[in-house]
Order: structure tokens, then sequence, then C-alpha cells
């Protein structure tokens, strides 16, 4: 905010007219510098998971080559990690949770660490940024508000179960879930508001739009069922048949406009059955579907059905990235996909001589997601973070990391931020 003080130039009302000039003129350029430095501090900011509205899109375009601002190694043990949740940002700040127990905040020019908020258990939940705190989950079964200036617990609030769930604000009430356990809402003061039951999800993932949550669990009589839920009048609008749909995953969802964008996906033996879905926000009606089987590269190893339980600690798993007309999903097989967004009609497909490993973020027109390494005759090629074109799959950029990309990159201003499976944590920016 912009407090102008007025009454200092009225000492100008009778200087010379050039002098009056150079006045209004400096006084012009301090509002730009003010107005644009606060915006960009806006644009910087990610605070909550996939971004606005769930689509895991940014306007703000971020163009390869990108270089390593800095990376830091969070473990030195050299085990591999099979999650690593996307990061929050807010006025330049990094946070993020860890299986080493600790939640980070970190300077994004600098890497500086703020500080550090230890809990009990591994944090495989992805947090929310306010003004003032940052609100988290962990295995040890509690949510946590902490201070996002200097990292004190402002409060704990005891869920009986796991949280490793999206978390997320709605006015002045905090939403998670717990494994098996229950969907709350708790106060900014940690005080319960509302409870829905929850005997059978886990790694849970929400939004909430105009009211409504997308999804929470089912209500009691039809509790392996996914609902859109009324915040505001805390009634179920309807339900998601799971059962007909027959998978293990239901992923995260996306909204644009009317409706709402998710993929389901289950093991089958030797591949998963896959399957992208456009919905009808209001009622939950099936607008359209496309099947589809997994897709293995040539020297593939991996046993399908280890490597998507593995997947699933990722809570984007299978989250769509939605651009203009288009609808993109990796789904940890060796294939990207884009679909029209109104008809369901595939536009283009790109596959690897690698599987995907992370969910989708596009920046500009410009598609960003990571690929595992591959063994082929020169030896093994390492990890890598690739740019498509969002247009037509055209790959058009992509560079070597120390492990597989896991959490889904996040783009702040000039600077993108993502972690590996080999506990790396990397913040890019643009060369050019």
């Amino acid at each position: 905010m912009v407090n102008l003080r007025l009454h200092p130039l009225r000492r100008f009302h009778t200087a010379h007219p050039c002098r009056r000039v150079l006045t209004a003129l400096l006084v012009l350029l301090t509002l730009v510098v003010l107005s644009t430095a606060a915006g960009c501090r806006g644009e910087s900011d990610w605070i909550t998971f996939r971004g606005e509205r769930g689509r895991g899109a940014t306007e703000r375009a971020i163009r390869p080559p990108l270089g390593v601002r800095w990376k830091l190694r969070l473990q030195a043990d050299g085990e591999r990690l099979e999650s690593f949740n996307p990061p929050v940002l807010k006025d330049d700040t990094i946070y993020f949770g860890s299986r080493d127990g600790n939640f980070y905040a970190l300077d994004i020019q600098s890497g500086y660490m703020r500080w550090v908020f230890r809990t009990d258990a591994p944090i495989n939940a992805v947090p929310y940024a306010d003004e003032e705190r940052v609100y988290f989950g962990s295995l040890d079964g509690y949510a946590y508000a902490v201070d996002r200036e200097d990292g004190s617990e402002a409060w704990r609030f005891a869920a009986g179960r796991p949280v490793q769930s999206s978390v997320t604000r709605y006015g002045d009430r905090v939403l998670f879930a717990s494994d098996g356990g229950a969907t709350f809402a708790v106060s900014l003061d940690g005080e319960e508001r509302l409870r829905l039951p929850n005997p059978v999800w886990y790694y849970i993932t929400f939004q909430v739009h105009e009211d409504v949550m997308y999804f929470a669990p089912g209500p009691p009589h039809n509790p392996r069922s996914l609902a859109a839920y009324d915040l505001e009048h805390e009634e179920y609008l309807w339900t998601l048949d799971t059962l007909r749909m027959a998978a293990v995953w239901y992923s995260f969802p996306a909204i644009d406009g009317d409706t709402l964008f998710m993929a389901t996906g289950a093991p089958r033996g030797d591949y998963w059955e896959l399957t992208y879905y456009a919905l009808d926000r209001s009622d939950g009606s099936i607008i359209w579907s496309h099947a589809n089987q997994s897709r293995w590269p040539g020297r593939f190893a991996r046993q399908p059905r280890i490597l998507f339980r593995e997947n699933v600690e990722l809570l984007d798993y299978m989250a769509p990235a939605v651009w203009r007309n288009r609808v993109i999903f990796t789904s940890g097989d060796s294939v990207v996909r884009a679909f029209d967004r109104d008809t369901g009609e595939l536009r283009w497909e790109r596959s690897f001589d690698a599987i995907t490993t992370s969910a989708p973020t596009v920046a500009g027109d410009r598609v960003y997601f990571g690929v595992a390494a591959v063994e082929d005759a020169g030896g093994e090629r390492p990890p890598r973070l690739l740019a498509l074109s969002a247009r037509d799959g055209r790959v058009v950029w992509d560079m070597e990391l120390e492990g597989s990309v896991l959490s889904a990159p996040v783009i702040a201003g000039r600077y993108m931020v993502f972690g590996t499976d080999r506990s790396v944590f990397y913040i890019l920016e643009e060369l050019i």
C-alpha cells in the first residue's frame, strides 16, 4: 500500500515552473516504481496447491534456457525419496515440508534458511500461506499453524491420524484432512468448527471454489464416494460414483469456468488403466472421458504395481494443467497427453524414453515436468526437467538434474522451484 502525504509538496507551489515539472516527474516515477514493485511481489506468490483454481498454470511466462540460482541438499544419507510435494511461495519466501520431519522457510533469492520448524514425523502435506501464517500437516497426527516471520508455533490441532493432505484456507477457516479419519475445518485460532467423517480415503486433496469443496469424502451412508460439499450451508451437493469409475486413485481437480477436470488410475497387472474426465461442477455429470492404458519405455524394468504405489504419495499425481483450450496430463508412464478442453479430443501426445515423474506446470505457453533417468547404449542418462510447447507438445528445452523431479515445478516471478527424489531442492531462474 502507498500512503501519499501531500502537504510537504506545498512548499513548491511558488517555485520555478521547471522545478514544479521536475517534482511532478519525481512523484510520478516514485509511484510507478512502487506500483511495479508491488505488482512483481504479488506476481511471485504461489500460496496454494496447484495455483489458482488448481489449474497448475500461470500466465507469467518463464522462458528457457534456465540456470541454477541455487540448490540445497536436505539429506545426506543418499536414500531415494518416494515423495516430495510442492512448496508454496509468499513474499519471496519458500515454504515446504520434507520427509526428514522438518518444515522449511527459505529465501528464494539466496537460499538463506529463515527458520526450520521440527515435527515428530515426516511431512507429506502441501501447505498454505496467508499474510501472517503458514499451515501444514504432519504424519505425527497434527496440523500446525506457524508464524511466517520467525517460525514460532501459533497452534497445533490434534487430528488423531496422519495429516498428509492439501491444506487450504476458506474465509476464517483452515481446511485439511487426516488419513482414514476426518476432514476438518478449524478457526484461525485452531478451534474445531466442522468435522466430516472420512473412514476410507487417504492422501486427500481438495480445493474450494465459490464456497464449494471439491472433493470432500462422501457422506456417511456412502463413504466410498467423493463429494462436492457446500461449506457455507454445510451440506453435500452431489457425489461422485467412484464404484462405477472403478479406480484406485482419483486426482486433484482443476476448475475452469463451469467444468472440473480430473483423472483416475488403477494398476491392472503389467499396465495401468488411465482415464481422463471433464465433469459439470454443478452436478458432477460427465461431460467427456477418455480412457487409455499406460505405455512404458523400451528399457523399462520397474514393477508397475510398485511404481503406482509410490506415485500416490505425490498428492498431485495425475493432476491436470489447464492452458487455454488444452487440458494436459502426465500420468507416471512415458506419455504426456493434451486434450481439447470442451470435447475431450486428443490434441497431441508426446512419448519419451523415460517415465514422467512429476505433474505438469504451464508457464506462459511452456509445459514443465520431470522425467526419470534412462539407460541407453552410452550408459545412464540422468533425470531431466523438460519444457514442451503447450500448443503442440514439441520439446523446446531440457536440463539434467540430480534426481528425478517429484514436486511439480512452481513458478514465482522469474524463478522456478521444485524438489527431487535425491533430496535436492532447486531454484532455477531465467538467463535472458
